[in-house]
């Protein structure tokens, strides 16, 4: 007999918005090619057909009962931050929580884990325009509004719409390597991998100007020598712009700072080189551009909370 695959749970609710249910469906519901499967169930603890907020309706086969196996539960949003989620869907996280499941929040499924008390003394994330009502509402949860996904082990949360793709390819590297997150990310057409801490809200998202062309081939140029000493300076002149119009551009377009975005890119490339080589870690410090093994211990650490071999160790084990 084939081996059991892992059991995800998805909750749906009448008045669901489809393009948050199918988030989490196409990244481990449907199947890529090299990447591994799942047991995805879809659920609900009300009666369907569910409603969605297109104007057609789903039919579900599981209940809440699906919970109970589950390693991996999947609130994909929540239809009105102003109504509290049916007791008997409260009482099923928490008992799922506590038996080890790992619980996760995208966009307004923030409030559910809320409700549920699963976050109170945790960092999370919600979609930006609801981050000041849930503050006010959640005084005990630290919210963060200016980030992509909130990871505190085993709760997860994310900012809205988009970024619960890449929250869940952020789970789907966490269990199977950036290798695999990244064939995935490329059937969907999309980032393979964007840091948590990247900015949710832009509020300038990709201008018509010539110097989008240029900042994009800038990108994928570092990204090909990240072992080379880039500085602000010699990528303002890369890119033919002055300092002060590199940064305030790059922001507009990516959310970020410069700097930020590399030392991103190289705690990524450093996270792949681990998981897929027997690099040394010296090695992988120069192929990084970090230059030296306590410089990227300091970030990987900073980023992460582990060590790189920690982190190796982990991810192997796993």
């Amino acid at each position: 007999m084939p081996p059991k695959l892992p059991v995800i749970a998805l909750v749906a609710f009448d008045q669901i918005s489809p393009f948050h249910l199918a988030v989490p469906c196409v990244v481990f519901g449907d199947r890529h090619p090299g990447a591994p499967g799942f047991d995805l169930r879809v659920c609900a603890g009300e009666p369907g057909p569910l409603r969605t907020t297109a104007g057609f309706t789903v039919v579900v086969e599981h209940g809440l009962e699906a919970l109970r196996g589950a390693a991996l539960i999947i609130v994909p949003s929540w239809r009105d931050p102003s109504e509290r989620p049916p007791a008997a869907l409260l009482k099923a996280l928490v008992s799922a929580h506590r038996r080890g499941a790992r619980v996760v929040g995208l966009c307004l499924g923030a409030y559910v884990l809320a409700e549920a008390g699963l976050l109170e003394g945790r960092r999370a994330t919600t979609h930006w325009s609801a981050a000041d009502d849930f503050a006010r509402r959640y005084p005990q949860v630290q919210v963060n509004a200016d980030v992509l996904y909130v990871d505190e082990g085993d709760v997860v949360t994310s900012a809205g719409t988009a970024a619960g793709i890449d929250c869940c390819l952020h789970l789907l590297r966490q269990q199977h390597g950036a290798a695999v997150a990244n064939v995935v990310a490329r059937r969907l057409v999309v980032a393979p991998h964007r840091q948590g801490g990247q900015a949710q809200f832009i509020e300038h998202p990709v201008p018509a100007d010539p110097r989008d062309a240029r900042l994009s081939g800038l990108m994928d140029a570092v990204r090909a020598s990240l072992a080379e000493p880039h500085t602000l300076d010699s990528l303002a002149e890369r890119a033919a712009m002055s300092r002060r119009t590199l940064t305030r551009h790059f922001r507009q377009v990516s959310g970020t700072t410069v700097q930020r975005w590399l030392l991103n890119e190289r705690l990524a490339f450093t996270q792949r080189l681990l998981e897929t080589t027997d690099l040394p870690i010296e090695g992988i410090a120069l192929q990084a551009g970090f230059g030296s093994t306590a410089a990227l211990r300091q970030h990987f650490r900073a980023a992460f909370g582990l060590t790189p071999t920690g982190w190796r160790q982990g991810f192997r084990a796993a």
